[in-house]
């Protein structure tokens, strides 16, 4: 099997990081391959914005963690949401799982194809990661609440546009516990027309 399919095939989700800082060669190959993602007629308006100061993860994450109590469920709300409302009242709770590194992509909300862009964005920062031996996750609080207004305002205040919204996240870092299993696809997710 070809390298590269590999990759695809043994990328997971890591949830637990080491301390030690990326390397600014290993953010700079995630950036480039970011970079180089397909988007709807070349336009490339998505908008890379990546933390590694702790003081303002820890403050995006107070946000979020505040955004999280006032969040109303009901049986119609996402269960990543319910379970993050759950967890978010720990005070262990970090939506970024102590990763050294937040990458956060954004985009214009008045373009339609922001999140499809921004979410092919993503993929290749994950799969560049795992490739040079990190750990990575796609996260989706600042997704989720990005119209707060004290996220916002912490959004704002790091670099992106008041007219971009969050299209996703990424957390990397040196993986420190156990990778997950491999998990078989779902067989019913795929039709094949001929």
């Amino acid at each position: 099997m070809n390298e590269v399919i590999q990759n695809m095939l043994t990328r997971r989700s890591i949830r637990t990081y080491k301390k030690e800082q990326i390397t600014e060669e290993q953010l700079n190959n995630m950036l480039e391959t970011a970079k180089r993602a397909p988007s709807g007629g070349n336009s490339q308006t998505w908008r890379f914005t990546v933390v590694q100061n702790k003081e303002k993860l820890e403050q995006l994450n107070f946000l979020v963690r505040g955004a999280f109590k006032e969040l109303e469920v009901d049986e119609k709300t996402y269960s990543s949401k319910k379970s993050g409302k759950k967890a978010s009242e720990s005070d262990t709770y970090k939506f970024y799982y102590n990763a050294p590194t937040l990458i956060i992509v954004s985009n214009d909300k008045d373009y339609s194809n922001c999140m499809a862009d921004s979410a092919v964005a993503l993929e290749n920062i994950l799969l560049a990661a795992h490739s040079m031996g990190l750990g990575a996750c796609f996260i989706n609080q600042l997704t989720w609440f990005c119209d707060d207004k004290a996220v916002r305002k912490a959004l704002t205040d790091i670099g992106i546009p008041e007219n971009y919204v969050v299209c996703g996240a990424a957390t990397v870092g040196y993986n420190s516990g156990s990778v997950p299993k491999v998990l078989l696809a779902k067989d019913g997710n795929v039709d094949i027309i001929r």
